[in-house]
C-alpha cells in the first residue's frame, strides 16, 4: 500500500477469483453434458426396449382381433341356421359352436417405467403421453372381454351342458378350431380326441333353444365391440412404434 501497488493486487485479486469461476463453470458445463450423454444413452436403451414390448403387443393383439373375427363368423353362421334349418348338417353346427366358444383375452407386456423413474428420460413429448396412458387404454378393451369370457364360462358352458354338446363342442374346439394363442403355436400338440356324445339334442332341439340363440347374438356385439376397441388401441401402438423408431439413433 506504501508502493501504491493497491491497485494492482485487487486487479489480480479479482482476476484469480475470475478464473476460479471460469473453471467451476466449466467443471460444472463439462459434468452437466456428461450426464446429458448418459441420460441419452439410457434412453436409447429403454426405447429399444419398448420397440420389442410393443411390437409384442401389436402381434398379440391382432392375434386376439383375428379369433374374434372367427367367433363372430360364426355366431352368424350359427344364427342363419337358427332362421333357415333346412339343410343343417349338425356336425357342421357344432364346429361352428365350437369357434364361438373361444374367449380371447388381451395380455399385453406392461412396461413400468413410471415407478421406475425412466419415463423421464424420453424427450418426445407426444410419445411419453402416450407410454404414460398406455394401461388406461388397455382397459377399454379388457372390459368387454372379461364380460364375454364371464358368459362363455357361465351362461354359454351350461347352455351346452343342457343340450348335451359341451362334449361335442369340446372335441370340435380341441381338434377342429384354430389357436392361434398357443406359445409355440403348434396346434398339433393340443390336439387330443375326445370323442363326441350319444346323449346330445338332436339338431332341431338344438335349434330351438331361445337361451343358445341369445349367447350367439351376445358373441357378435360383445366381440364386436372388442375388436372396435381393439383398432383404436392398434393405431395407438403404431403411433408408439412410429415415435420409438424416430427416437432411435441409427
Amino acid at each position: 500500500m506504501e508502493k501504491n501497488k493497491t491497485g494492482k493486487y485487487l486487479t489480480y485479486a479479482i482476476g484469480e477469483i475470475i478464473l476460479v469461476m471460469i473453471g467451476i463453470l466449466l467443471a460444472l458445463q463439462v459434468n452437466n453434458w456428461n450426464e446429458q450423454r448418459k441420460d441419452r444413452i439410457k434412453e436409447q436403451i429403454v426405447l429399444i426396449q419398448l420397440q420389442e414390448d410393443y411390437q409384442a403387443n401389436l402381434m398379440q393383439l391382432e392375434e386376439k382381433m383375428t379369433t374374434r373375427d372367427r367367433i363372430i363368423h360364426s355366431a352368424l353362421k350359427s344364427l342363419k341356421a337358427f332362421d333357415q334349418p333346412s339343410g343343417v348338417i349338425r356336425d357342421s353346427l357344432i364346429k361352428e359352436l365350437a369357434n364361438a366358444f373361444h374367449d380371447p383375452t388381451y395380455d399385453p407386456i406392461q412396461n413400468d417405467l413410471t415407478n421406475s423413474g425412466n419415463l423421464i428420460l424420453i424427450r418426445n413429448h407426444r410419445l411419453k403421453r402416450l407410454l404414460s396412458n398406455w394401461s388406461s387404454d388397455v382397459v377399454g378393451v379388457r372390459e368387454i372381454e372379461m364380460t364375454w369370457s364371464k358368459t362363455v364360462n357361465g351362461q354359454f358352458d351350461l347352455i351346452l351342458s343342457e343340450l348335451g354338446l359341451g362334449r361335442d363342442v369340446s372335441n370340435s374346439f380341441m381338434n377342429d378350431s384354430k389357436h392361434p394363442w398357443l406359445l409355440d403355436h403348434n396346434e398339433e400338440s393340443y390336439k387330443i380326441e375326445i370323442g363326441t356324445s350319444k346323449l346330445g339334442a338332436p339338431l332341431n332341439e338344438i335349434l330351438s333353444s331361445r337361451k343358445l340363440e341369445g349367447i350367439l347374438g351376445s358373441a357378435i356385439t360383445l366381440n364386436k365391440a372388442a375388436n372396435l376397441q381393439s383398432e383404436a388401441l392398434q393405431n395407438r401402438i403404431k403411433e408408439i412404434l412410429d415415435l420409438i423408431q424416430a427416437e432411435i439413433k441409427e
